[in-house]
């Protein structure tokens, strides 16, 4: 069974095959796909009003099916990797271990926001940017330049103390756990303030470019197994049927043809979390 754990508490042997299968995949041209699926989805979203992977109740499920299917291609490299989470509310500065040069490098350089350190450093030639919104062929972040603070643990614990998934109408300003965590309730708080503080493509369609995006969805994901598990009786996803432009229940969520949101709503079945 996959075990995913907090990168805080990683080895250094742990980061290392964790950066090497991410190096791997992204090698093989498999990583673009990914970048491409995440950045096509947010068009849909943002344009054609009908929610799948933003906005909407799917927003958790579609990132949790993303997350898996890309947890398994680092695993084709590695079968020991796993997906490390961060606890943002806890490692919540420009020094936390995370932006260290052995892990994922650090903050950008102030002329155009280039990561310079670390594994994803275009500058190292392994990290090119091909699938992008502009003309930077290198990974660019500036922590803590837009808002300078990450989300506090008393949002987190405020969002988890809620005992609704999601409420009518099912996206923006929407009541409920979901939307509370998402950010779309208000849009700097929680999950989308985490991608504003990182800045840089964190803050694009194509946030994936950063490979910080899978251990800020990983928190996300765990936040939601730890919200069902606080609240085992409530409905553990709405809408449940009959909504217009959102993704129900037992409707599937493209681009997975098989996959619906009740398929992901137990995480167990794919992994735990330390």
């Amino acid at each position: 069974m996959t075990v995913r754990k907090n990168q805080a508490n990683l080895t250094a042997p742990e980061k290392k095959a964790f950066v090497d299968a991410v190096l791997e995949v992204k090698r093989l041209g498999v990583y673009d796909e990914f970048v491409l699926a995440h950045r096509t989805r947010f068009s849909i979203d943002m344009n054609s009003g009908v929610y799948v992977g933003h906005f909407g109740p799917s927003f958790l499920p579609w990132h949790r099916k993303f997350l898996i299917d890309f947890e398994n291609e680092l695993q084709k490299i590695d079968a020991s990797v796993s997906i490390p989470y961060w606890d943002w509310t806890a490692d919540n500065t420009v020094g936390s271990s995370l932006w260290a040069p052995d892990f994922l490098g650090g903050t950008g350089r102030p002329l155009d926001d280039q990561v310079m350190d670390g594994p994803f450093a275009h500058s190292g030639g392994n990290w090119t940017i091909n699938v992008s919104v502009d003309s930077r062929a290198f990974l660019a972040r500036q922590l803590a330049y837009r808002v300078p603070s990450l989300p506090p643990r008393s949002d987190v614990d405020a969002a988890l103390a809620m005992p609704t998934y999601d409420s009518p109408p099912f996206r923006d300003g929407s009541a409920g756990f979901r939307s509370t965590l998402e950010g779309s309730a208000g849009y700097m708080s929680m999950h989308n303030r985490v991608h504003t503080w990182v800045w840089g493509h964190m803050e694009t369609s194509v946030s994936p470019n950063d490979p910080v995006f899978w251990l800020h969805h990983a928190f996300v994901d765990k936040l939601w197994a730890d919200w069902h598990a606080l609240h085992p009786t409530s409905a553990e996803y709405l809408p449940a049927g009959g909504t217009v432009d959102v993704i129900d229940l037992n409707d599937t969520m493209p681009p997975w043809p098989n996959t619906t949101p009740q398929d992901m709503l137990d995480h167990t079945l794919f992994y735990t979390y330390a």
